[in-house]
């Protein structure tokens, strides 16, 4: 892709020498990950209540078992979630520390502590 020739180039020049394209590619994947709303809706889910199943995080964000399935599959390969399996039921809770972060930051909260007995 051709560049416009800078103003300055002395002073465009530290500008050009800040850009680490590695790091930016890898945040623009991440972000273009949690750009789709149900995959974000999902997300939320699983920091509120950790260990969900697919049906239940399906029904929680108004999506089918198998749309949720396949957007909790592109979160598991990126390891942003795990999965556990008892019987047929899978169960997937949050594995990302910076996505928890981030989950955080946008006001995200956990569910509650249930009450001592």
């Amino acid at each position: 892709m051709p560049s416009s020739p800078p103003l300055d180039p002395e002073h465009a020049q530290p500008t050009v020498a800040g850009l680490d394209v590695a790091g930016i590619e890898h945040w623009a994947h991440r972000f273009d990950l949690l750009s789709d709303a149900n995959r974000l809706r999902l997300l939320v889910c699983l920091h509120h209540t950790p260990d969900q199943s697919v049906t239940d995080l399906a029904s929680a964000v108004g999506m089918t078992a198998t749309a949720a399935s396949h957007a909790l599959r592109l979160l598991r390969f990126q390891g942003w979630v795990t999965s556990s399996k008892n019987g047929r039921i899978v169960r997937y809770r949050l594995a990302d520390e910076t996505i928890h972060q981030l989950l955080h930051w946008l006001g995200a909260p956990h569910a509650p502590a249930p009450s001592p007995l």
